[in-house]
């Protein structure tokens, strides 16, 4: 790691990479949603329904849950520097395609194809732990998400406007067009002026991609439990496409999917017996044990914070819009303060948790996420549009503080395992995304919120079983010496 001193106005050294990573995390975030800001310019110029838009905004993040696991395996195996560019460039696909459909379906698989950018954030969160010392590595992790992160704001406050800059019924096509530009040139610059670790630094990498690694038989079958979700949030997109949804998918296919989920969960059991089945005959050294249920509490935690984050971006422009009976470009830009605060508050949470503790960072940022969406669940039009604002701002900085301080503790965990752990959290973000979403098409907007102030309760109660991370991390070379890396 580099012993340079922490300066955000340098370009250079370990400086260097957080800027490019949290660049390309932000056009990450600009890609993926692109979509919601225009809203009544896709609604019309394609002919969608109120429910295939709402359908759009769930499948946006659907694809994203398996990305993010398979994406961290890719990260540990092969490095950031490779992963993050390639996807930048694989994804500007489906963003060109999304911008010349002329359908619901031709958007549907557009946008699914488009989930697995949102799988670049865990690409980041690997990069960035390479290159700071544990000291400072809540702050730089928080920059890189709530700078990154800030590229939804980004989208809400300009895609409008870029579209009403191109005359006729198409200026969104070419909105969402750029930011397609936008990846790919990126991806080449990332490439070409990165590496994955510090000169001299040992790449630590995983054993195999089969999955993720765990240090006792408890721990392996705590693991298959939190598996579950993230299959059961695919089942549950299945059955919105269902004729019990928006009947885009006849019941023999949806039963065709089904099965399919099942089989494939049985395989990633498979997969994730034969990378652990050692542990069932020799014990792991005490020296290389590590907790999981450290990842299942973050899981949680991340489900309430980010997967909240992705579904109140999604439909918070066009909340403002028919609670306020405002423009597409006045709500979209009112809309994107709750992003806007992801420059100051994920950040904030990366710092107070450096400095004050993990575990009592979370705690107190979990409890005023419940409070600011219980609060938000009173915003009427009786409001005053400005209070309505403040409040959902408020909120938003404890959302985003707390997604910085849950990423200030994944890569303490297991260095060689971080894209994997950062995959499945990230993954429980989109579980989230998809369960809220799913929520938000079935009720009111005042239950919406509720529902997300509830489950965030209980995953205040769920961060007392997490441990402070302390001591050293024990991690092997590829030539077979041990290194003991400290998290304090």
């Amino acid at each position: 790691m580099s012993a340079e001193k922490f300066n955000l106005v340098s370009f250079t050294g370990k400086m260097k990479t957080l800027h490019l990573s949290w660049m390309a995390f932000f056009i990450t975030f600009v890609v993926w949603f692109n979509m919601a800001p225009l809203k009544e310019a896709i609604v019309d110029g394609v002919g969608l329904t109120i429910s295939e838009w709402k359908t759009l905004l769930i499948i946006n993040v659907a694809l994203t849950i398996p990305a993010r696991v398979l994406i961290g395996s890719l990260t540990d195996k092969f490095g950031p520097r490779l992963v993050y560019s390639s996807l930048l460039a694989i994804c500007s696909i489906p963003c060109f395609a999304f911008a010349l459909a002329n359908s619901f379906e031709q958007l549907l698989i557009a946008r699914f194809a488009m989930g697995c950018i949102g799988a670049g954030f865990v690409v980041g969160i690997r990069m960035v732990s390479e290159w700071f010392p544990p000291k400072e590595l809540g702050t730089a992790e928080g920059v890189y998400g709530g700078w990154g992160n800030f590229g939804s704001a980004a989208a809400a406050f300009s895609l409008p406007t870029i579209a009403l800059l191109f005359s006729g019924d198409n200026g969104w096509r070419y909105a969402i067009g750029i930011t397609g530009v936008m990846s790919l040139i990126f991806s080449v610059i990332y490439y070409k002026n990165t590496t994955d670790t510090p000169k001299g630094s040992t790449y630590f990498r995983p054993k195999n991609l089969g999955g993720l690694e765990v240090t006792s038989v408890k721990d392996f079958y705590f693991l298959l439990v939190m598996k579950t979700p993230m299959y059961l949030a695919l089942a549950l997109l299945n059955w919105k496409l269902s004729p019990n949804g928006v009947s885009l998918l006849s019941n023999d296919v949806g039963t065709i999917l089904y099965l399919s989920l099942a089989a494939l969960y049985i395989f990633d059991v498979y997969k994730t017996y034969q990378v652990n089945k050692d542990i069932f005959t020799t014990p792991v050294p005490e020296i290389h044990k590590y907790e999981f249920k450290q990842v299942a509490v973050l899981n949680i935690l991340y489900f309430a914070t980010f997967g909240s984050e992705l579904a109140v971006v999604s439909m918070l422009p066009a909340f403002f819009a028919d609670t306020f009976t405002l423009n597409m470009a006045t709500a979209g830009l009112l809309a994107g303060m709750y992003a806007f605060m992801n420059l100051m508050s994920r950040p904030g949470g990366g710092l107070i948790s450096d400095k004050f503790g993990r575990k009592p960072t979370l705690l107190i940022l979990t409890a005023g996420l419940a409070l600011g969406y219980f609060a938000m669940s009173f915003i009427d039009a009786t409001w005053p549009i400005w209070l309505a604002v403040v409040v959902v701002m408020a909120c938003s900085f404890f959302v985003q503080s707390g997604e910085g301080a849950v990423f200030a503790v994944v890569p303490l965990i297991k260095r060689r395992l971080t894209g994997q752990i950062a995959g499945m959290t990230g993954a429980y973000g989109n579980v989230g995304a998809v369960v809220y979403l799913t929520v938000y098409s079935l009720v009111d907007t005042s239950t919406f919120f509720i529902v997300i102030a509830s489950t965030a309760v209980l995953g205040f109660v769920a961060l007392l079983f997490m441990k402070e991370p302390s001591g050293t991390i024990t991690e092997v070379r590829e030539d077979g010496s041990v290194e003991l890396i400290n998290v304090t």
